[in-house]
């Protein structure tokens, strides 16, 4: 089984979900976008999975810091561009489990995909 976590580090949730899978003795890789980066490519495969709705985070900072004009006429193109641009604007955690993905984190869902 293959997984790994996105997100940022330094993210309250993200702590909560790898404390989460190390207690649950789940092997995981971490991936940093702010330190290992964004693939286009993959982030083009979480868009047409989730949908852009779904991925960007409209509630956090970075979004709210935004001009109001970047955050008038999102659709997947300009939600994209924000996207690679501002990575840490990807709702976290991203959890794929062998390609299938999960936003967010709750330890019911996370028990329920990794019973013991």
């Amino acid at each position: 089984m293959a997984v790994t976590l996105y997100g940022i580090k330094n993210c309250d949730t993200i702590k909560k979900a790898r404390k989460w899978l190390a207690d649950a003795g789940v092997d995981y890789r971490f991936h940093d976008h702010r330190a290992d980066g964004l693939d286009p490519a993959q982030l083009d495969g979480w868009l047409a999975q989730l949908g852009w709705e779904a991925l960007l985070n409209s509630r956090g900072t970075s979004f709210r810091a935004l001009p109001e004009e970047a955050k008038q006429g999102l659709d997947t193109a300009k939600a994209r561009a924000l996207l690679l641009e501002h990575p840490a604007m990807i709702k976290r955690p991203l959890l794929d489990l062998d390609g299938e993905l999960h936003l967010g984190f709750k330890a019911d869902q996370y028990q329920s995909l990794f019973p013991r």
